[in-house]
């Protein structure tokens, strides 16, 4: 069975990109990218001809993999971040075996973990969370009963909110409900030259971030108020680790 590579490109430095997901990308014949959060600018190592799927439906996507694919060309698929969160993987892997075309997945970087890097914290702290759990708000793509956003908000633990930015004071209204005054942060475009942090609680977060213009691809981090532990892993023991 012929096969297309999904190729996770990371959150946007073109460093993070895994050294699996350059050595295709070096060698593709065909890129076919999301021109909406990935610029043609991180493509420029690459010699492969390039699509823009941005604006594209589904099924023109499908078509041009399987046109390409079977006319014995390298294509690659590319992502933002992982294919596996919110790459709608499942229905393209899908419609792809209709064509009896197969796919590998490249995992990348997430922003999830880009954006904690960047704020140089722990998304697991002993004696706060030890429970991390990614999700979103209702929105274009999500109905409103697919929102556990407040259900989340009920339970001790990390709450990481992707494709979220534009429900923030929605997301902060339900947390605060549960939470009362806990620290959010917010990342934009984690990695990239022109990212932004803002931290924050659910009092001020909102405030912040209108004033620094931020509509999209950003990462919600929403925490818990606790007494940070040590590790069980530096206990003295006897013994080191």
């Amino acid at each position: 069975m012929k096969k297309v590579y999904f190729v996770g490109a990371g959150p946007g430095d073109p460093e993070l990109l895994t050294l699996k997901a350059y050595k295709l990308l070096k060698k593709a014949d065909l890129i076919i990218y999301p021109g909406s959060i990935i610029e043609e600018e991180f493509l420029k190592d690459f010699d492969g001809k390039r699509v823009n799927s941005y604006g594209r439906s589904l099924q023109e996507i499908i078509d041009i993999i399987s046109e390409a694919v079977k006319g014995g060309e390298e294509v690659v698929r590319l992502q933002s971040g992982d294919p596996s969160i919110y790459g709608a993987l499942d229905e393209q892997r899908e419609m792809l075996k209709e064509k009896e075309i197969d796919i590998e997945v490249v995992p990348g970087v997430s922003s999830v973990f880009a954006s904690a890097s960047s704020l140089k914290m722990e998304l697991t702290i002993p004696g706060v969370s030890q429970t991390v759990v990614i999700t979103r708000p209702a929105g274009k793509t999500l109905s409103r009963e697919e929102d556990i956003i407040e259900e989340l908000a009920e339970l001790p633990l990390t709450l990481v909110i992707l494709l979220g930015i534009g429900e923030l004071e929605d997301v902060v209204e339900k947390v605060s409900r549960h939470r009362g005054n806990v620290p959010i942060f917010v990342v934009y475009h984690a990695s990239r030259e022109d990212e932004k942090i803002i931290r924050g609680d659910t009092d001020d977060i909102v405030e912040k971030v209108r004033s620094e213009g931020i509509e999209r691809t950003a990462v919600i981090i929403v925490g818990l108020r606790g007494e940070h532990k040590r590790s069980v892993l530096y206990e003295d023991r006897g013994h080191r680790i």
